[in-house]
């Protein structure tokens, strides 16, 4: 697995598409920052990390009856092309609907926290 974060963006998609309760993934601190931003933002319902040795991050998706509220997940950088941008370069994400996550130095950060506080970074992905 060469790019775990879009590995991680791919299973929420396919679980939302399954109308799935819940998904598993591999934990890593950086995927359990995306995933706390996901909960804080109102696209997940839940974040829990399991396991002692070999931890698992359970993610727990959220629906309007029969619809998930994630509509699409978009990963912008890649291993093989990483996307940085400044803090007046950060797009909006359809006019403000949605939201960009970065990778900055003051830690993972939603592209409107990341304008307050003036800085850039990596780009992530684009949730809508």
């Amino acid at each position: 697995m060469s790019d775990p974060i879009s590995n991680m963006l791919s299973s929420l998609r396919n679980a939302n598409r399954a109308l799935l309760p819940a998904v598993t993934v591999p934990h890593s601190r950086l995927k359990e920052s995306i995933a706390r931003i996901l909960q804080k933002e109102g696209y997940i319902n839940g974040v829990a990390v399991e396991g002692d040795k070999i931890k698992k991050l359970k993610l727990t998706l959220k629906y309007q009856g029969r619809k998930s509220v994630i509509t699409d997940l978009k990963r912008i950088s890649s291993p093989g092309l990483r996307r940085y941008v400044g803090a007046t370069e950060i797009p909006r994400v359809l006019g403000g609907m949605g939201i960009s996550i970065l990778s900055t130095p003051s830690g993972v950060l939603t592209g409107t926290d990341a304008r307050k506080q003036n800085v850039g970074g990596e780009l992530l992905c684009y949730v809508w």
